[in-house]
């Protein structure tokens, strides 16, 4: 079959059965497209069997199509490949690796099957019957036999006994001389040169395994682990010199989280490209080839994940650079957001890459959505409550609000409920349906704080030194720097049991609690001071008996005029006096900058 002569021999063959149509033609598939349909073929009783193509409509035509295809696959048409393994019934091989293994499984069974027996150009030594039993081409002794049989779709095929055996058949005929076909040249470095490079002892078979290939898991594993450190190392350099050249300050435990799942997945692809090298039964290839990419799967979610942590600190790093503060209420929430994407997405990714039935899955999620919709009102109350918030700006992170009755400052806002810190420094989750239709009191957005108090003043205090009393603390409030220059009241305002009160009804402009404090203590003693300048005594609590005696004669009244004096000159002296205090105090409407703080604790919270 080598010879010339031989070759012209099959050539004129060939032209004969073109020619007459009496014998299929040695291509791996014939010219016919693979949905035609031979009606003489069939039989009766096959009526609603699927259309078999003609190149495996019987043994004889998959063993020459076999035959053909891998000859044309050895002279370089990789194409030839797919019509080869077409005539494998690799039914009882897992999907995830049914691809990988058929290359191998082909080449083994084209190798035995050129060193067991010649097989004639047109097959006469097997049954053109296309509905015949199972044909056994040959038997190998102590290893098993070469069959083909018809598949359930009607298809003619190397049964899945004889696939299974393939590497087995080969090793058994290895020493025999190829009585015929071309051979094979394996691409370097594949399980099968792997496995000639071993030496006899080596390939020996022991636990489950030959002893090369336990040493070679062996390899496989540590060249994973050091894939694993050396590509966190290089990534954690090239991550490093990029922030620095964005001006971005990552914490270097968020980075180091961040890139440990892409070591992972560099470790996996590692095992994964090097599995196939070992030539490992079917079934142990199966286990760790899942195992593999299982983690490959889980790594890339799992680093998608962090780097939406990365990228989060970097938006708040952004958002704290800004003056708004709704960017720093959207940010969280997109990092959310982003968060449940990727995870969702890397469920279907991990089903997809897992084989699983994830067009199933969708299914029964979707006959079961009007039960996830009944158990889901809460959720999509508090979805719509957090897009309220945002769409109002309710309030901001580190406002403080007072919710029915929760009061305290605003610390994180969330799809699903929005953290408050009370001033006792716990924290409670509020809902957000809540919002939707509660009353909500923004303390933090308060322009002014208003400060309402009242200055108890003795009953022997002259009538004049309140009226002087009171211009000096307007006096006060118009100099002092924090207070609200446009309107404010102090007049004498109630006959109490035992004082004449005074009111004081200011604002202080500030938007923090800790500085209206620290501002009232100034203007209180302020006003101490005014008092003590201006001899006015403030009145406790107290009953006084007075005992006068008359004498019968009552004092001369002074005259309007004097008395008008008196009050001017007692109001300027008044004025004068606030002015030395403001001055000698260091007031003179400059502000001092505002203290702040995040939460003021109970003990010194303010009325508001």
């Amino acid at each position: 079959m080598h010879s010339i002569d031989s070759r012209r021999l099959l050539q004129f063959l060939l032209l004969a059965v073109l020619v007459f149509g009496n014998a299929p033609p040695l291509a791996a598939q014939d010219a016919t497209p693979a949905n035609a349909t031979d009606a003489a073929t069939q039989p009766a009783s096959d009526a609603p069997q699927a259309e078999v193509p003609i190149a495996r409509r019987s043994a004889r035509r998959t063993m020459l199509s076999f035959l053909t295809a891998m000859n044309e696959f050895a002279g370089g048409d990789e194409d030839a490949l797919t019509n080869a393994t077409a005539c494998l019934d690799l039914s009882e091989l897992d999907e995830i690796v049914r691809d990988e293994l058929a290359l191998d499984i082909a080449v083994d069974l084209k190798e035995a099957i050129d060193r067991i027996r010649y097989v004639s150009p047109l097959g006469f030594e097997l049954s053109d019957n296309p509905t015949g039993d199972a044909v056994t081409w040959a038997e190998v002794d102590e290893v098993g036999r070469v069959v083909l049989a018809r598949s359930d779709d009607g298809q003619w095929r190397f049964d899945p006994r004889t696939v299974a055996n393939a590497a087995a058949l080969f090793d058994a005929v290895a020493h025999k001389p190829r009585i015929a076909g071309r051979e094979i040249e394996m691409l370097r470095f594949s399980s099968r040169w792997w496995r000639a490079q071993q030496p006899e002892m080596l390939r020996q078979r022991g636990f489950l395994l030959e002893h090369w290939q336990w040493l070679g898991l062996l390899a496989i594993t540590f060249l994973g682990i050091l894939a694993d450190r050396l590509s966190v190392l290089l990534l954690r350099l090239a991550a490093g010199r990029a922030a620095k050249r964005e001006h971005v300050a990552l914490r270097g435990d968020t980075l180091r989280t961040a890139l440990r799942p892409f070591g992972w997945l560099i470790m996996a692809l590692v095992w994964q490209r090097l599995l196939l090298q070992l030539g490992l039964p079917p079934d142990a290839y199966l286990f760790l080839k899942v195992a593999a990419e299982f983690v490959v799967a889980l790594a890339a979610v799992w680093g998608v994940y962090r780097l939406v942590d990365v990228l989060g600190e970097a938006l708040k790093q952004w958002a704290n650079g800004t003056d708004s503060t709704l960017d720093d209420l959207l940010v969280p929430l997109a990092i959310r957001t982003l968060k449940v994407f990727v995870f969702a997405m890397g469920i279907v990714f991990l089903a997809d890459q897992l084989k699983l039935n994830v067009a199933g899955l969708l299914t029964g999620l979707g006959l079961g959505g009007l039960a996830f919709a009944l158990a889901a009102q809460d959720l999509v109350k508090n979805l719509f409550g957090s897009v309220m918030v945002i769409a109002d700006r309710t309030f901001q992170v580190g406002d403080w609000v007072v919710v029915d009755d929760v009061e305290g400052s605003i610390e994180d806002v969330g799809f699903r409920s929005t953290k408050i810190r009370t001033f006792y420094n716990s924290l409670i989750t509020v809902p957000n349906s809540t919002f939707i239709t509660a009353s909500v009191d923004n303390l933090g957005q308060r322009r002014y704080r208003r400060w309402k108090t009242t200055l108890s003043l003795t009953y022997s205090t002259p009538p004049e030194r309140i009226e002087a009393f009171c211009e000096g603390v307007r006096e006060l409030v118009r100099r002092h720097p924090y207070t609200r220059k446009d309107y404010y009241q102090v007049y004498l305002n109630a006959y109490a049991a035992a004082s004449l009160d005074v009111l004081v009804y200011v604002f202080f402009e500030t938007p923090e609690w800790s500085t209206e404090l620290r501002e009232r203590e100034r203007l209180m003693l302020d006003i101490l001071r005014l008092a003590k300048r201006l001899g006015v005594d403030f009145a406790f609590p107290t009953q006084t008996l007075h005992l006068v005696q008359s004498d019968g004669s009552e004092p001369e009244p002074e005259s309007e005029f004097a008395q008008s004096t008196a009050v001017n000159q007692a109001k300027l002296r008044a004025r004068a006096a606030a002015r030395e205090i403001t001055s000698a105090f260091g007031l003179d409407g400059e502000r001092p900058p505002p203290v702040r703080i995040t939460v003021p604790s109970e003990e010194n919270r303010g009325e508001g």
